[in-house]
Order: structure tokens, then C-alpha cells, then sequence
């Protein structure tokens, strides 16, 4: 079992951090895999994405020109990698400020209202654990409970009191996607 991953928002959403917990927690469990991010000069507010791949079998290259599943969470990361989604595979987005929706009917398309109810729940900070939540329950390919080693790892442990809060926002983003 091979998933191909990109995660695209704007620095400062957690994009990376939900790519590099979502690598470890794949390194912990003995898969093979590839953590490749990519982000402009003023990563806060520019634009950034990671690539991700977990795999069973040896990882030949980390660079990808299409994607079994796209986690997007603005509208130019949208515009930008809707495309390169394989046909088949799955786009998942946060709606709040996408203005024109994924429009393919080739893959299957997943909206998950994270910072909606990140902001209800005044999880604001765990809104990047909502969305991993929501693609884990789609995509099983790592456990909750290896997320949750891997966040402890690489946490500073100044936040690990943190750690119960996005247990909850990872177990809450399943149960969005579940709808």
C-alpha cells in the first residue's frame, strides 16, 4: 500500500507539521517514507506545501507529479493542485476562504469544515489536526495512536500539555469526514 500526498495552504495553517507528523508516525511504524516540503521565503503567510509518501515498498523519489490524495486548505493551493489529483483519487478541503470549489468529477472530493469548527470549539491552534483527523479516517495508513507518539516527539516538550487537546481535534476531524 503506497498513498501519495499533497498537503498545500498558506505557512502558518501547519501544513508542514501535519506532513512531517504524518512521516514519523509512518517511520514508527516501520513503513517506508518521503517528506519533501516546499514553501517561499516568508513561509508565515506565503504559500507552502509538503509532499508526503507512505509506503510498504521502498520510496523511489520524492517528487511527484500527481497525487493519490490532495489536503488543501486555500483557495491558490486548490487552484493549483485540483488538477494533479490522479483520477480516482481523493481531494480534501477546508472551505473556509476557498471561493470556487473543486469542480472534478473524476475523484472523489471530501470538504471538512475544520476551521469552522476549530473556531467553535476554540481549537483555532488544532485546526491542522482536524483536517490530518478527517484524511486518517479516510486513509487509515497510520494509527491515531502513532500520531500521537510522533507529535510527542517532535513537540517541544514546553507544549506537551497541548497534546490531549489535539488527540481530541484528531479524533473530531474524523468524525467530520465521517459525515
Amino acid at each position: 500500500m503506497t498513498q501519495e500526498i499533497i498537503i498545500a495552504g498558506f505557512g502558518g495553517q501547519g501544513v508542514l507539521s501535519m506532513g512531517k507528523i504524518l512521516a514519523y508516525a509512518g517511520l514508527m511504524e516501520g513503513k517506508e517514507v518521503s517528506w519533501m516540503p516546499a514553501y517561499g521565503p516568508e513561509q508565515r503567510g506565503g504559500t507552502a506545501n509538503v509532499t508526503v509518501i507512505v509506503s510498504d515498498e521502498p520510496v523511489s523519489s520524492p517528487v511527484l507529479s500527481a497525487y493519490d490524495t490532495a489536503i488543501v486548505l486555500n483557495q491558490p493551493s486548490l487552484d493549483k493542485f485540483e488538477r494533479m489529483v490522479k483520477p480516482g483519487g481523493t481531494l480534501i478541503y477546508d472551505d473556509f476562504g476557498i471561493l470556487e470549489p473543486p469542480t472534478r468529477q473524476d475523484i472523489r472530493v471530501c470538504c471538512v469544515q475544520a476551521m469552522r469548527k476549530a473556531s467553535e470549539m476554540k481549537l483555532a491552534k488544532c485546526f491542522n489536526m482536524i483536517v490530518l483527523g478527517s484524511y486518517l479516517k479516510l486513509f487509515p495508513i497510520v494509527s491515531v495512536e502513532s500520531v500521537m507518539q510522533a507529535l510527542r516527539k517532535t513537540l517541544p516538550e514546553r507544549h506537551h500539555h497541548l497534546l490531549p487537546v489535539n488527540e481530541e481535534a484528531i479524533r473530531l476531524g474524523g468524525e467530520l469526514a465521517e459525515r
